[in-house]
């Protein structure tokens, strides 16, 4: 008997981790077991701090394309569907928060379709670079499963109310420019191009402030959550604490030295 291949696959360069989904006959689609391997990938990657930049991305010609229908209709025959969407959206939000409050880049490089929750985990990472022929689906409306992941937080601050609920009630199918022009994506590639442009944009992003970049990933998500005088507080302790480290020091005498700035780990 063939032994399963690894649902995800992991390597370094440098400073940098690719992450990489690794069920290209399901789309990169994802079950609960493999689901939890990515989310232990993304901790072991949040937590070492000789990796200052982490790439997510599919084998094959996916992203991701969300939750393994597989595996949902073996559990429909069983009557056993709503524990195991406990289990599957247990995992993805664990996953999601992995990638929102790890304080280092997350740039996502999309091969192909990123559907469901397979959209979500893109949308919540920092950077996003996509093939010519990529495409972004809700999904959830086509199986009449309500959207998890974080897509109901995330959609609406990309896009607003009304574009979101353009997306989700009629499951539109976004192409890459589209994705693009609507902030969904950052940058469009040629095949042959992205898996360079995705290490080379995580390797600029692991050459930066790392510990500036944390802060303004928090900050970010706070915006939303917070009070104006409670988010300038916040400013404030993050822009105190930053005065605390090497790598302001260096920023500021880089400077004034009219350099490129070298960041010390933080």
């Amino acid at each position: 008997m063939v032994p399963a291949a690894d649902p995800v696959l992991t390597e370094r360069r440098g400073a940098v981790l690719e992450i990489r989904i690794n069920r290209p006959e399901r789309l990169n689609a994802l079950d609960v077991p493999s689901f939890s391997v990515l989310r232990a990938a993304l901790q072991s990657a949040a937590l070492d701090p000789s990796v200052r930049a982490v790439v997510l991305t599919g084998s094959g010609k996916a992203f991701c394309a969300g939750g393994d229908v597989a595996s949902m209709e073996e559990h429909r025959s069983r009557d056993a569907l709503p524990r195991l969407f406990h289990e599957l959206t247990g995992e993805q939000e664990r996953s999601v928060r992995e990638i929102m409050t790890m304080a280092k880049p997350v740039v996502a490089v999309l091969p192909g379709v990123a559907a469901g929750g397979g959209l979500s985990l893109a949308l919540a990472c920092d950077w996003r670079i996509a093939t010519q022929g990529a495409v972004l689906v809700p999904a959830f409306p086509a199986l009449g499963a309500v959207p998890d992941g974080g897509l109901t937080y995330l959609l609406p601050h990309y896009l607003g109310i009304g574009l979101s609920q353009e997306l989700l009630f009629t499951n539109a199918r976004v192409p890459a420019e589209r994705g693009r022009e609507l902030g969904l994506l950052h940058e469009v590639v040629a095949p042959d191009e992205l898996s360079a442009r995705g290490w080379a944009r995580a390797t600029e992003l692991a050459e930066g402030p790392t510990f500036a970049y944390g802060w303004i990933k928090r900050l970010m998500v706070s915006a939303f959550q917070q009070s104006l005088e409670a988010q300038l507080a916040l400013e404030r302790r993050g822009a105190v604490e930053a005065a605390q480290r090497t790598e302001l020091s260096e920023g500021i005498r880089a400077f004034h030295e009219k350099r490129k700035p070298k960041f010390p780990a933080p």
